[in-house]
Order: C-alpha cells, then sequence, then structure tokens
C-alpha cells in the first residue's frame, strides 16, 4: 500500500489511505479480489483470514481513525466482538440510551450469565466514573441514538482507564472526520460502516478500530474463529464510499444546521434535538405516536427507512420499535440528513407537519 503521511487531514487521508503503490500502470484502485482460496504459504492462506479488498478498506479507515481497523459483516457482528473481550462474569457500563443493537445483545448476553449491564446517563460523567469501579468495559455512544447526548470521552476514558476497564465509543453518527476517539482516550471505535462511511444505502459492514496490538489480535481472534467476516464487495463500495465521506458530511450537516434553525420554533414541534455537529436531528412531534406516524404518507422526499447516513435523506418514529428505551418519547422521530437541496428537505417536511 502507499504510504501516508498520519499529519495530513481527514479529508485528505480519506482519499489517499489504502491505494496501491505508486508503480507504473498500477491501478489507482485495489481491485475487487473475489477469491475463498489462495495458495498456501503466504499470510492470506483462506478466504475467512484475509482479503486484498478488506485490507484496503481497513487501512484507509485505520488510518482516519488512528488505529488498526478489522472490517466486518455488519455493525451488529462488530459490536459482538467487542463484547467478547469481556471475560464472563464481566461487567459493562452502557448507556440506557443507545443502539438497539448494543442494548438486545448486551440484555442478551445478561440473560445468559456472560455477563453484567449497569445502564447509565452517558451525559453524567461523574455517574459513569462511579458505575466504572469494578467494571470491564465501558461502552460509549456520543452521540447517542436517537437522544442525541453527547459523552465526555477523554473524562469517561481516564475514570474507565483508572478503574481498569476498556473503553469502547460507537463512532457511526461522528465518524472519524467529527471524532476519533482514540486520540480522546478510548481503546477501541466501532462503526456501522453502513452508514456515513459507505453512504449509499447499498452496503451492510461493520468495523473495529483499536488503539493497540493486543486489542487487535484479540478481535481478530474472534472474527477468523466465528467467520462474520465480510463479502469483498461490501468492503470494495465502503471504500469508494468512504473516499467522499468528508464533501458528503460537510454538505449533509451544513443542511441539517440550517434545518435545526428553521424547525427550532415550528408549532408542530415539542421539541428538535441537535448536538450541535452531524447530520442527524431528532424532533419531537406534538401529539404523540400518531402525529409522529401520520408524517409518513405525507412526505414526497423524506424517504421513511429505519438506517441512516446515506446520501437520501430518512426519518423514523424510533419508538414504533419495542426494544427501543421507555424514556424516549412517543413522538421523537429522527431525521437522517442526506445531500437533497435544503429548501426542498425543509419544504417537504414542513408540509408534512402541517
Amino acid at each position: 500500500m502507499h504510504e501516508q503521511n498520519p499529519a495530513f487531514h481527514p479529508e485528505t487521508l480519506a482519499i489517499i489511505a489504502g491505494r496501491p503503490a505508486r508503480d507504473v500502470d498500477e491501478p489507482l484502485n485495489v481491485p475487487l479480489t473475489l477469491a475463498s482460496t489462495y495458495v498456501a504459504g503466504g499470510e492470506r492462506e483462506y478466504g475467512r483470514y484475509a482479503n486484498p479488498s478488506w485490507t484496503a478498506f481497513e487501512d484507509a479507515l485505520g488510518a482516519l481513525e488512528g488505529g488498526r481497523c478489522l472490517s466486518f459483516a455488519s455493525g451488529l457482528a462488530a459490536i459482538s466482538a467487542v463484547l467478547d473481550l469481556v471475560e464472563p462474569g464481566g461487567v459493562v457500563v452502557a448507556p440506557r440510551r443507545s443502539y438497539t443493537g448494543t442494548v438486545l445483545q448486551l440484555d442478551d448476553r445478561a440473560r445468559e450469565g456472560r455477563l453484567s449491564v449497569v445502564y447509565v446517563d452517558i451525559a453524567d460523567t461523574a455517574a459513569v466514573a462511579e458505575a466504572s469501579v469494578g467494571a470491564a468495559m465501558v461502552w460509549i455512544e456520543s452521540p447517542t441514538n436517537p437522544a442525541l447526548e453527547l459523552a465526555d470521552i477523554p473524562a469517561i476514558s481516564e475514570a474507565a482507564h483508572a478503574a481498569g476497564a476498556i473503553v469502547v465509543v460507537d463512532n457511526t453518527f461522528a465518524t472519524p472526520v467529527l471524532q476519533r476517539p482514540l486520540e480522546l482516550g478510548a481503546d477501541i471505535s466501532v462503526h456501522s460502516a453502513t452508514k456515513y462511511i459507505a453512504g449509499h444505502s447499498d452496503v451492510l459492514l461493520g468495523a473495529v478500530i483499536t488503539a493497540t496490538d493486543a486489542h487487535h489480535d484479540a478481535v481478530l481472534g474472534r472474527r477468523s474463529l466465528y467467520g462474520a467476516i465480510p463479502s469483498p464487495l461490501e468492503a470494495f463500495l465502503a471504500l469508494r464510499g468512504l473516499r467522499t465521506l468528508s464533501v458528503r458530511l460537510e454538505r449533509a450537516q451544513a443542511s441539517a444546521q440550517e434545518l435545526v434553525r428553521r424547525l427550532a420554533d415550528h408549532p408542530q414541534l415539542d421539541e428538535v434535538r441537535y448536538p450541535g455537529f452531524g447530520a442527524i436531528i431528532s424532533i419531537v412531534v406534538k401529539g404523540g405516536a400518531d402525529a409522529a406516524d401520520a408524517l409518513v404518507p405525507r412526505t414526497s422526499l423524506w424517504l421513511h427507512a429505519t438506517s441512516l447516513g446515506g446520501v437520501e435523506s430518512t426519518f423514523e418514529r424510533r419508538r414504533r420499535w419495542a426494544a427501543e428505551h421507555e424514556t424516549i418519547p412517543e413522538g421523537l422521530v429522527r431525521l437522517s440528513v442526506g445531500l437533497e437541496h435544503v429548501d426542498d428537505l425543509y419544504d417537504d417536511l414542513a408540509a408534512a407537519l402541517g
């Protein structure tokens, strides 16, 4: 792979990392490799252990995050591999309001007696630090999904490390363009690369980025043994999406901030939640679940979908899922702002709100 200067800005690293060597007549991109078996004697050996298409994506995302990256079949597969680092009977501290897939995995493991979970308000740094005493892992989302709460990652990391706990940050919403958890003190960063990194609603992929070789090797061992590997095509497409992450997120974030400004005093909304960065907004519609659900047939531009981070704008009432935390308002609608013109996005949503 072509060597890159770690001092480059994220926008530059997203373009140059994970490229082949600059040899005459070589392609600019690592070709898609569809292979399950390799000639023996090298590092790959078999398709469950490595693939050149994975490696290119992992090199690029690892450079952006400032660590070593491993790709997985999905974000949930990545989360599962990281949770497997907790020894039997260990305690995990996690946000009470966070991605339901993470919560469901934690609760499932707790029911099986594999670990214990302490749920906290991740925005209450003192409470998180107190809960970290005796814990094996502190799991952070910042911003949280869908409440959009922010965590003090450096302070929590310091307290957790003092207590002997591993710190993991789900960085899906912020992406390494806006937040680099490893530089803030975390040990591991996790992504659903399906979202902003791939960015086009056509990929299922997860990623784990580690600050140390020990954690890298441990997570790699889980992937190799249990086989939660990505498709080479998925990795190839995710890398192509990563190349434009900075410019996509810049545009989506600018539109999100303008929408927040316009929606702030809308008479049909009880609340507009926005953490100050990124392209996710949560609005609370007056009238609860019925009023929020009524948005679905009224929009012509916003798409009703459970995913996020794509070029198209999507929205969803989160409490329609039984696993969503009970403190999330029934009328909360999570908006994922895409790349359409902001005037069109606002007009469509405002008309739907009535």
